[in-house]
């Protein structure tokens, strides 16, 4: 999938674990790093706001489209 996950520099910088995260926003840990390690098809709205608002963020902070990658037939 194009759509590149980058939660490991905003946790570094908020000096804040992935677990600590996860129990702020709501989600259970397992959940979270499936949207950090990229396998996650989808992200609710109120779960990005959420992350946004925890580690001071923009939504384009955390995702980003990366050209090249494979699509895996997404959206034909």
């Amino acid at each position: 999938m194009p759509i590149r996950i980058d939660l490991d520099a905003l946790l570094a910088r908020q000096r804040m674990t992935q677990a600590e995260l996860a129990t702020r926003i709501g989600i259970t840990a397992p959940n979270l790093n499936v949207l950090k390690t990229g396998k996650a098809k989808a992200i609710r709205f109120s779960t990005l706001s959420a992350i946004c608002r925890e580690l001071g963020c923009q939504p384009g902070d955390i995702l980003r489209w990366e050209a090249g990658a494979d699509d895996e037939g997404d959206d034909q």
